[in-house]
């Protein structure tokens, strides 16, 4: 059976929030594949409700680009507690949070979510700004480590 590297990963050790490196992949071609975890809040304690991560998703998803080259997708974990995030090329734990901070700070400032309509949006009715705007505080006011194991911001 395959190995799938997140559940490898003693969720009981980790102190949310941080930026950990999931995985770096290089291809026969020499392109290169960097997948961060984004962990928002403590597993296995606590999970983003449905309406803020949906919200949290597409803000992070376009505001992200805005300050990391080379992102392939941003989504979000199944458990609730966090997003994956896939990018072309080399980029360290550092840069990617100092990339989310700037991001969640935009999140704190938004009036309008996009791509909200039936057409943009395969969930349009299940969203909440408050909820999202909630949760950047928090991740904000706890600080956002670079190490999942030990806090430090």
């Amino acid at each position: 059976m395959a190995k799938v590297e997140s559940f490898e990963l003693d969720h009981n050790l980790v102190k949310a929030p941080y930026v950990r490196q999931a995985g770096y992949e290089v291809h026969d071609t020499g392109a290169v594949v960097t997948k961060f975890d984004l962990r928002f809040v403590q597993p296995n304690q606590d999970a983003l409700p449905t309406g803020a991560m949906h919200t949290l998703e597409h803000l992070l998803a376009i505001n992200i680009r805005d300050y990391v080259d080379g992102v392939i997708d941003l989504s979000p974990m199944g458990c609730r507690t966090g997003f994956y995030m896939i990018c072309w090329g080399e980029h360290t734990p550092e840069e990617i949070a100092t990339a989310l901070e700037k991001v969640l700070q935009i999140v704190l400032e938004t009036t309008v979510v996009p791509a909200t309509t039936a057409k943009e949006c395969g969930n349009y009715r299940d969203h909440s700004l408050f909820g999202a705007q909630e949760y950047a505080k928090q991740v904000l006011a706890a600080g956002i480590s670079r190490d999942p194991f030990t806090r430090t911001v």
